[in-house]
């Protein structure tokens, strides 16, 4: 039930709200004349609050109370400050900065989205024995200024500490300069209790390397790319200004701040003098790896700098480490691309003057995200802001909170957000409640999309985003990708209707199941009528048109295995590189591995030439890029203006790999039954999954030693598992219970004996081995590049590759060599 709140919204009578304006320092003071039992304080803010009590800060939580929707949602936060309550006379302050209420949002350069004033709420609960008090936020506080002076989330803080006044948040400090201030009007029907996971300080990451570029700067290299401030300890003369300058990456030796766009991402302080002095910011936060600094007295040296990981703490709950190192980085980048973008909100990016709640990222990674940390309380909040949002307006926003000066119209992956994470959410944790309180938002988003159908079942018309960001989509139109946006759109709404008709199957709306089961069905068999032949190929001949079709179960069972080998051979002739975007690449490894072509799943996943995977991982990413090639081979940005190096969404294929190489996947919602199924693969030799699950932690292991297949599987108790032995010659399945499991094997004759290809072995034979062929067009394509290959031609699968050499016009013995080579290569661990 909601809150009576009793306090009042206050402001101060002389603010503005305008760009620059210093942070409003508020303050009251009060007496207790007996200690209470218990004193509570909730506190909130139009911007954002730091709460302080009797000369310190309350709390440990930063940028409260976060972003929300607020105008429907406003939290607040709630802090046991009972030890801290004295006899007598007591002071009670708050700083409120912009924050998101106030401050520039988008790339538009708009401010003032919620609010042109800051506002300060609080209540501070005194419970006594027989009584209770409260002290509220009303007309007997003063407001006035101090060190925190322009801030901005995007532009960064400024902090003069010479105009810092000591005491301002104890009693006895004398405010009769500072103003009065005035209620603000705020309905308090849109405060709630803070449920999601605060943003906190969560880490602290020393320099790497104190650089002096060519041009004579200072740089700080942290080693990774964080969500976050600086600390600095720093000493030196009254009025000092040492200014913080933030970048994600270096060019020619120096920061480069093209990927931030127009935000400054500076931070300055002004030294009060003297001894030294310890700072950090209050208000601002920036996404990073390196930090210019100009100012300081002397040379900072490691002890003097720190970097803060600041971001909401939800709980980790999945590791995955294999003994592929690359692939141990790309699982890594994936979950720090995470971590920098929940702060508070799911967003797209951390560093540049946008950051917004983006509906398609969040959807595109749900599942990953849900497997690596507990995000039950911030995206379930994060749902109720997407309903609230879509109540109001009548479409589920692009952007949650939204903030964008034009309506967002139905668009799949991204709109149907409002079904899709909440099944995903259910799938993870298996709580009904989830799929409840979700129910109106998905039911009012499949119908309205149900009355926007063409007379065939089609979402044929509209707006949308299709395969965003495709590598082969042109710079200036990221939605211009290879696939149909249609196509794209009604493959989706196949998957959308079918998890709406089993959540109201699963909610007991008998009723609405029905509905949804039948449109369903027409939406599936219209999307098979428009875009599939009767044997299983696409009119779209691209990898995420197959994937979609294959993924979503659009299919039947032989067309299944058609569109499996035309996606095959189609992620072969792009050379293995990525040629899909948002849509398909969350979805093209788990349609390879499903259409029994994990070879080619490996080989996608562990090709690192651009576009890859790996590819940024080589060129020292840290963090999961916007882009496929947001730096270029030669080491440039690439100059679209979209070049964030940390979005998460492109990492969603780790999802793949802890089903398929860690080998964990739910068969019951929240994993009460499992299914354990490591596939090894790519020259893999060991893996090791963790995951804590509702019930309790799973934990796989497992290992190939001189042809030895082990694996070692812990579930919690109550929990069973269906285990397939990975590589065991008769395919064993075997079901256990909770507690640890150990099987050990050796590999079966025809796993035990390499392939062995040679000048001999046929292009058939070569090319019915993905990884053989793989390495032998390869060799070839150095010598002869752009001559096609096809070794399933019926003229060239029964030659020899000596005798195919016989016709190319100059094989050279160099050829010969290299071919040779390769096919050797490819011949070690072909099984493994």
């Amino acid at each position: 039930m909601p809150r009576n709140w009793t306090g009042q919204f206050i402001t101060p009578t002389t603010c503005h709200g305008q760009e620059n304006d210093p942070a409003v320092y508020f303050r009251r003071e009060f007496d207790v004349p007996e200690l209470p039992v218990r004193a509570t304080l909730h506190i909130t803010a139009l911007g954002l609050v730091e709460p302080h009590l009797n000369g310190a800060a309350v709390g440990d939580e930063v940028l409260a109370p976060g972003w929300t929707s607020y105008k429907h949602r406003l939290a607040v936060s709630t802090h046991d400050v009972t030890e801290v309550i004295t006899l007598g006379a007591n002071a009670l302050g708050a700083i409120v900065g912009q924050g998101w209420a106030m401050g520039r949002l988008g790339w538009e350069d708009k401010r003032h989205h919620y609010t042109d004033r800051p506002a300060l709420f609080l209540e501070l609960v005194l419970e006594y024995a027989h009584r209770t008090e409260t002290v509220t936020s009303d007309g007997s506080f003063r407001a006035g200024t101090g060190g925190v002076r322009a801030n901005s989330l995007y532009d960064g803080e400024d902090f003069d500490a010479r105009l810092e006044s000591d005491g301002w948040d104890q009693p006895g400090f004398d405010d009769s300069t500072w103003n009065p201030v005035e209620v603000f009007d705020w309905p308090l029907e849109a405060l709630f209790e803070a449920t999601a996971d605060p943003i906190r300080r969560i880490e602290e990451i020393a320099p790497v390397e104190i650089l002096t570029t060519p041009s004579g700067k200072t740089v700080v290299d942290f080693g990774q790319i964080i969500s976050g401030w600086v600390r600095l300890t720093v000493q030196g003369a009254t009025g000092t200004v040492v200014t913080l300058r933030h970048a994600e990456v270096m060019t020619h030796g120096e920061i480069d701040v093209e990927t931030l766009r127009t935000a400054k991402a500076t931070d300055r302080y002004t030294l009060r003098g003297g001894k030294p002095e310890t700072w950090e910011p209050k208000f601002t936060f920036h996404g990073f790896r390196y930090v210019e600094i100009d100012g300081w007295p002397g040379t900072p040296d490691n002890d003097s700098l720190r970097a803060i990981v600041v971001h909401s703490d939800m709980r980790r709950a999945g590791w995955l480490e294999t003994s592929n190192p690359l692939l141990n980085q790309l699982h890594a980048n994936a979950v720090w691309s995470m971590r920098d973008n929940f702060v508070g909100v799911p967003t797209d990016c951390p560093q540049r003057d946008e950051r917004l709640g983006w509906t398609g990222d969040l959807n595109a990674f749900a599942p990953t995200a849900a497997f690596l940390y507990d995000v039950r309380a911030v995206l379930g909040s994060w749902l109720e802001d997407l309903a609230a949002e879509q109540a109001e307006k009548g479409f589920v926003p692009w952007v949650v909170p939204d903030v964008l000066s034009t309506p967002s119209s139905p668009t799949a992956l991204w709109s149907d957000v409002a079904v899709s994470l909440p099944w995903a959410l259910y799938r993870e944790y298996g709580d009904e409640t989830i799929l409840a309180n979700a129910y109106d938002s998905m039911t009012a988003f499949i119908r309205q999309v149900a009355g926007l159908l063409d007379e065939n079942g089609l979402w044929s018309s509209g707006f949308q985003y299709g395969d965003w960001l495709d590598p082969d989509a042109p710079m200036d139109n990221p939605a211009g990708g290879k696939t149909d946006r249609h196509l794209v759109a009604s493959a989706y709404l196949c998957r959308t209707t079918r998890e709406m008709a089993d959540t109201a199957r699963i909610l007991g709306r008998a009723a609405d199941a029905e509905e949804f089961t039948a449109l369903a069905a027409r939406v599936r068999e219209a999307f098979l009528n428009e875009y599939v032949t009767r044997n299983g190929r696409l009119v779209d001949q691209t990898a995420t048109a197959y994937a979609l079709a294959i993924t979503f179960g659009i299919l039947d069972t032989e067309q299944q295995k058609v569109a499996g080998k035309v996606l095959a051979a189609t992620v072969a002739k792009s050379g293995y590189r990525i040629s899909t975007g948002f849509a398909g690449t969350p979805l093209v490894t788990d349609a390879l591995s499903m259409t029994g072509h994990l070879d080619e799943a490996y080989l996608l996943l562990l090709e690192t030439g651009c576009p890859s995977f790996l590819y940024p991982i080589t060129m020292g990413a840290t963090t999961i890029w916007e882009r496929w090639d947001s730096i270029r081979p030669d080491g440039t940005i690439n100059p679209s203006g979209m070049t964030s190096l940390n979005h998460y969404a492109l990492g969603a294929v780790v999802d793949w790999m802890h089903r398929t190489i860690g080998g964990l996947s739910a068969l019951e919602p929240g994993y009460r039954h499992m299914r354990i199924a490591p596939q090894p693969g790519g020259g893999l030799t060991r893996a090791t999954l963790r995951h804590d699950t509702v019930h309790g932690e799973v934990r796989i292991s497992w290992s190939i030693t001189d042809r030895t297949v082990s694996l070692e599987a812990t579930i919690p108790a109550g929990t069973t598992a269906e285990v397939t032995l990975p590589l065991h010659p008769d395919s064993q399945t075997v079901h256990i219970s909770g507690g640890t499991h150990e099987w050990s094997y050796d590999l079966g004759e025809d796993a035990a004996a390499d392939t062995v290809f040679t000048l001999d072995s046929t292009l058939g034979q070569i090319a019915g081995n993905a990884r053989a062929w793989r390495a032998f067009t390869d060799a070839f394509a150095s010598h002869f590049p752009g001559v096609p290959l096809d070794g399933r031609a019926p003229e060239a699968a029964v030659m020899s590759v000596r005798t195919m050499l016989d016709y190319v016009p100059g094989a050279s013995d160099e050829l010969k060599n290299d071919l040779t080579s390769a096919l050797t290569s490819a011949s070690q661990g072909t099984h493994v």
